[in-house]
């Protein structure tokens, strides 16, 4: 049976996860686990998403993600890409390392109830494996963005508390707020109440929400879920906002395409250029090579690694 597409929308969020590959650990120490976060860091700054919650654990991680603009596929493209290779650099390994396709549930943002079960499941996902002993308080668990939302000076401008805390309502991220957050997270802790539904939920539907979701989600797409040409509307966004930065710089460094063409392949504006559709865009080196006349994709690689060992 050929697989659905992926739904992707503008302001769509999703319960993401994904395993290593035949479950074995993505992270080997806590330097991998600080390097994925960069990695998501540089995802967010490139696509515009905003995490609402996280946890990494040895072989899986979880996030509540929320995306702006219809980018999930080019997105988790990039993210997963990117953190392998640079896994595989590190610890000197070749080959796959997460379990094939990655798990994206829609949440409903509707109904209140659904954001708060997504943020509850991913903050308890370490007690649950009792990696939190009993005694200990859930924010010991350093891995997660549960003890961030209890102290703002921590956070990471890609972390988003206040539609959770919302959930929970908490009206402002305040100490009080955050207090009330923290003691609602912890009884739901020690009860562990509908944790059995709360799989269900999460393992056995493709969206997360109230019976008329699957409705909504046809109206925003345009068309029934299984049809969605969501590759062909992505690549299409993707392209125009790489094409609208191209044109930004170009008219401020007073250039015309003509320019692009006839300047040198490693000129400074080029690699500017270059290099700000790396960090902004998912476009990849061939798009970039091509747009802006630079050649090969190895000569371009090379002048971005100058380019960043000199800023």
């Amino acid at each position: 049976m050929p697989r659905m597409p992926r739904i992707e929308y503008a302001g769509a969020l999703y319960h993401i996860m994904n395993r290593g590959d035949h479950r074995e650990p993505i992270f080997l120490d806590d330097t991998d686990r600080l390097l994925f976060l960069r990695t998501l860091g540089e995802a967010c700054e490139k696509t515009g998403w905003q995490i609402h919650a996280l946890v990494l654990m040895d072989n899986h991680f979880h996030t509540v993600t929320e995306t702006p603009q219809p980018n999930l596929v080019v997105g988790m493209h990039w993210l997963l890409g990117t953190y392998t290779s640079r896994f595989n650099r590190r610890h000197e390994l070749t080959g796959h390392l997460f379990a094939g396709r990655y798990t994206a549930i829609p949440i409903d943002t509707r109904t209140p109830g659904y954001l708060l079960a997504a943020g509850e499941y991913v903050h308890l996902n370490p007690d649950r494996p009792g990696l939190v002993p009993p005694e200990k308080p859930l924010q010991s668990y350093r891995w997660s963005s549960f003890p961030l939302y209890l102290d703002p000076g921590k956070r990471p401008p890609w972390l988003r508390v206040d539609r959770l805390l919302g959930e929970y309502g908490v009206q402002a991220d305040t100490p009080a707020g955050r207090r009330h957050f923290l003691e609602a997270t912890e009884a739901r802790r020690q009860s562990q109440r509908g944790v059995g539904k709360q799989r269900d939920l999460f393992w056995r539907k493709w969206r997360l929400g109230a019976d008329d979701f699957t409705e909504v989600l046809v109206a925003k797409l345009g068309r029934s879920p299984k049809s969605y040409e969501s590759s062909r509307v992505r690549n299409e966004l993707d392209a125009v906002r790489a094409e609208r930065l191209v044109r930004e710089e170009l008219k401020a460094e007073g250039w015309a395409d003509l320019e692009l063409q006839v300047a040198p392949k490693g000129h400074a504006v080029k690699v500017r250029i270059a290099a700000r559709l790396r960090r902004e865009t998912p476009m990849n080196a061939r798009w970039i090579a091509d747009r802006l006349s630079m050649g090969s994709t190895g000569y371009l690689r090379m002048l971005l690694w100058q380019h960043s060992n000199h800023h």
